[in-house]
């Protein structure tokens, strides 16, 4: 049975429609109100609350906590100054991902990680003979997200404004929650502006009902992990066992892949110490990638007119869909689409895919499988730039 997050006796209490779904064995809020469109709009308009906790946090210390997170990450960590983050792949000898996440340098010998899958042995293993200590710290750290347009203007509100005007993207502020130390990054899920706040779990509540309290006055609501979805699809962000599966669980080499084929090439540095999976990734490197990760945009036009043959408008606005459909080139099988959505702020259906490389440039048609009243059907798509949105206050300062 999964377990309670430290911010359980608050969301328990909001989530109108008690439908909720495990992550990493903790009850996560699917919709809070049964509309999840009113809490992804929050998002994009105002700002919403998240229970962020069931993420895997790790701390690695010691004097060899560089060498350590070098060997593990495909990043170069001794660009990372203290105070910034960086967001990675890790890989097994093959070069094939494991998972993803993002790495805070706290202090100069002193890393804290978050991971979607259990790494702890994997991260301990790859340290054997280093000065180092690798600790599990998911259950000592409670972990709230802050999303949205207004979610600087709430956070000042708590906290004052503490430098927060002068918070880069991907950078985290050490500050004081009611003399409780409290971790500000600025970093989400959504692709908006957005913040994550990483405190002690016995003071998680303290926090929760000071930023629902000053939000009240900027739209804020606490968003569940639909609307999230949705979000995240919009920014082109990957989930794992969604959009790639992790090669400890792919079952065949064909379920596997690489940071290069994932998009995520920026986020490889094949120049830096010995890295796990680094020989096998400088081969593809030189080699060309199989398949790329790409977004699509799929033709309205055609939608609307393979419904329209059975009378009925396009069935495809609500939640974003994780049930992967086949892509055609030519009517040759060349990928699949594995995250799905009718925007509701651009007012398109697009896509997230894995495609054979010929077939990855932008610009290039393709033929998505659709189901219309149980019968499968076909309508054109384009593939096209990522994210499919991606707003300015993301990264903007507002004193910068």
């Amino acid at each position: 049975m999964p377990l309670p997050t430290p911010l359980h006796k608050r969301t328990s209490q909001l989530c109108e429609t008690q439908e909720w779904r495990e992550w990493a064995g903790y009850f996560s809020a699917v919709s809070y109100q049964h509309s999840h469109e009113i809490e992804y709009y929050a998002i994009r308009n105002s700002a919403g609350l998240l229970d962020v906790s069931p993420l895997f946090k790790y701390e690695i210390e010691g004097r060899d906590a560089l060498r350590l997170v070098n060997r593990i990450m495909t990043r170069d960590l001794r660009k990372c100054k203290v105070g910034q983050m960086m967001y990675s792949a890790w890989c097994d000898e093959d070069g094939k991902v494991i998972d993803d996440g993002t790495i805070a340098r706290l202090s100069e010998n002193h890393f804290r990680l978050t991971a979607a899958d259990p790494s702890l042995r994997w991260f301990q293993d790859c340290g054997i003979g280093m000065d180092v200590q690798v600790r599990d710290v998911s259950a000592e750290l409670a972990a709230l997200a802050l999303q949205g347009p207004n979610a600087r203007a709430i956070l000042k509100g708590v906290l004052g404004e503490n430098g927060l005007d002068k918070l880069a993207y991907y950078h985290l502020l050490e500050a004081k929650f009611k003399g409780i130390p409290l971790t500000v990054t600025r970093t989400g899920y959504t692709g908006d502006l957005g913040y994550e706040l990483w405190i002690s779990a016995e003071h998680a509540l303290n926090l929760w009902d000071r930023l629902t309290s000053v939000g009240a006055g900027y739209g804020l609501l606490p968003v569940g992990l639909a609307a999230l979805d949705m979000t995240r699809v919009e920014a082109g962000l990957l989930l794992i066992d969604v959009d790639y599966t992790s090669t400890r669980h792919a079952l065949i080499p064909s379920q596997e892949s690489t940071p290069y084929e994932l998009g995520l090439g920026w986020a490889v540095e094949l120049d830096q110490p010995d890295f796990i999976g680094q020989k096998a990734l400088i081969k593809e490197k030189g080699n060309g990638s199989e398949r790329k990760f790409v977004g699509l945009e799929v033709a309205w036009g055609e939608l609307d007119n393979l419904f329209a043959e059975v009378d009925l408008p396009p069935q495809v606005a609500g939640r974003a869909s994780r049930n992967p459909v086949p892509l055609y080139a030519n009517g040759k099988h060349i990928g699949q689409a594995t995250s799905m959505l009718f925007s509701p702020l651009l007012k398109k259906y697009v896509a997230l895919a894995m495609v054979e490389s010929e077939f990855a440039k932008n610009g290039q048609k393709l033929d998505m499988e659709i189901t219309v009243e149980y019968e499968r059907k076909r309508a054109s798509s384009i593939v096209v730039k990522l994210p499919f949105y991606n707003p300015q206050q993301k990264k903007s300062l507002v004193n910068g």
